[in-house]
C-alpha cells in the first residue's frame, strides 16, 4: 500500500485531533492528493483553532473532518509531544505554504490564491514569483468580507476549476476559512490548504514575529502587541483557557498511563 494512503497518527487535543506529521510528510501527501486532483482538505492549528473548537462543537467537526491538521503553534507542538509522540517539530502554517510552493514550482502544479484583499494579493504575487520564478499562480481572488450566497460560491468554485488549480491556498482566517473549505469539499477537485494570516505575512503587508519569539512559543506576544485590539480577546482569553483544560487533559492521561501500567 502507498505509504500516503495510510493516516498519520492523530492524537486529541481537547476534542480536536491533531496530526503527529512533518513539513516534508504533509507536503508529500499533498502533492499526492493535488495531482489526483483529490477534493479535500488542510487545516493549520493552532491554540485559537482549538479553543474555537472548544466553544463550538460544530466547528470541531468541521477541524476532525481534515485530512490533515497540522500543529501550527508551539503549544500543540508541546501538547503532543506530553501525550507521548516524541520529536514531534511544528508544521507552521506560512512556511507551510512557502514548501508547498517550492515543490508546486518543481512540479509544474498550478496554484490558486482566494482571500485577502486586492492589494495583498497583488504583493503576494509579486513576492511568490520572485521567489519561485516557475510557479504558476493560475489565478487569484479576494471575496468580499460578507457572507456569500450559494450563487457567489458557485461562482468562485468555477473559476477555480477553470483556472486548473490543482492546489488551493485559503487566506480567509479561522474560522471563516475552515468553514468555506468544509463546504467546497466534494465540488472543488483541488487540495484546499488554509493558511490564515500567511497572505499577509508573505506580501509584507503584517511583520512576522521573530523566529527566537515563534520557538519560545511567544508569538502570540508579538501579535498581540502589534494589532492589541484585534487579537486581545483570543490571546488574552484563550490562551489562559487552554492552559488550565489542557493541563486537567494531561493529568488525566498521566493517570491513565499510570494506572494502566499498575494494571500490567
Amino acid at each position: 500500500m502507498d505509504s500516503h494512503n495510510i493516516p498519520t497518527k492523530s492524537v486529541l487535543i481537547l476534542g480536536v485531533g491533531v496530526h503527529a506529521t512533518s513539513y516534508k510528510d504533509t507536503c508529500d501527501r499533498i502533492i499526492i492528493w493535488a495531482r489526483n486532483k483529490t477534493s479535500c482538505y488542510i487545516v493549520a492549528a493552532n491554540v485559537h483553532v482549538v479553543m474555537t473548537a472548544y466553544w463550538q462543537p460544530r466547528y470541531q467537526q468541521i477541524i476532525n473532518k481534515a485530512e490533515v491538521v497540522t500543529p501550527d503553534g508551539m503549544p500543540l507542538v508541546w501538547a503532543l509531544r506530553l501525550l507521548g509522540v516524541s520529536g514531534q517539530t511544528r508544521v507552521y502554517g506560512p512556511d507551510l505554504m512557502l514548501a508547498l510552493c517550492e515543490k508546486a514550482a518543481n512540479g509544474g502544479i498550478p496554484i490558486y490564491l482566494y482571500g485577502g484583499t486586492e492589494a495583498v494579493l497583488i504583493k503576494l504575487q509579486t513576492n511568490l514569483l520572485q521567489r519561485f520564478p516557475s510557479l504558476e499562480i493560475s489565478g487569484v481572488h479576494s471575496p468580499p468580507f460578507r457572507a456569500l450566497t450559494p450563487e457567489e460560491e458557485t461562482f468562485d468554485i468555477n473559476r477555480i476549476h477553470a483556472s486548473g488549480a490543482a492546489i488551493v491556498f485559503v487566506g480567509l482566517g479561522c474560522p471563516k476559512q475552515e468553514e468555506w473549505m468544509t463546504r467546497q469539499q466534494g465540488k472543488l477537485q483541488a487540495v484546499m490548504v488554509g493558511v490564515g494570516a500567511a497572505f499577509s505575512f508573505h506580501s509584507g503587508d503584517v511583520s512576522q514575529s521573530p523566529r527566537w519569539m515563534m520557538n519560545l512559543g511567544l508569538e502570540w506576544l508579538y501579535r498581540f502587541a502589534t494589532e492589541p485590539g484585534r487579537l486581545w480577546r483570543r490571546y488574552l482569553v484563550n490562551n489562559p483557557a487552554f492552559v488550565v483544560l489542557f493541563g486537567l487533559q494531561l493529568c488525566k492521561h498521566l493517570f491513565s498511563a499510570k494506572k494502566s501500567g499498575v494494571a500490567d
